[in-house]
């Protein structure tokens, strides 16, 4: 497995957090560019090139959407505190705002 060193982490294109050490596992292959921020599956990036040979000259590259991330050491962000993780931990997405009791709440950053 790659330990990635420093490696950003960020939901959307808000500010990220930098976590020393990461591992990535599993996920859907998405392949990203300007004009495809959020990426595209593998099916529709062939599709697409193939329709429009002109965007193979975007500059793709290759990313896993919804994988399973793990932590461990530093993590820093701009608006707190470093926080330091002894061992591995697993980094599960926010879903607050998903929940019934937010309907009627809005975060405005």
């Amino acid at each position: 497995m790659l330990i990635l060193q420093n490696e950003p982490l960020r939901r959307g294109t808000g500010k990220p957090h930098i976590c020393e050490e990461l591992i990535r596992t599993g996920g859907e292959l998405v392949y990203v560019s300007p004009l495809h921020r959020n990426g595209l599956p593998e099916p529709q990036y062939r599709k697409l090139i193939s329709r429009k040979p002109e965007l193979r000259n975007l500059q793709w590259i290759t990313q896993r959407r919804n994988p399973n991330v793990f932590v461990r050491g530093k993590v820093r962000h701009a608006d707190h505190k470093t926080i330091t993780l002894n061992g591995w931990h697993q980094v599960l997405m926010n879903t607050e705002t998903q929940s019934l009791a937010m309907r009627h709440v809005a975060f405005i950053d």
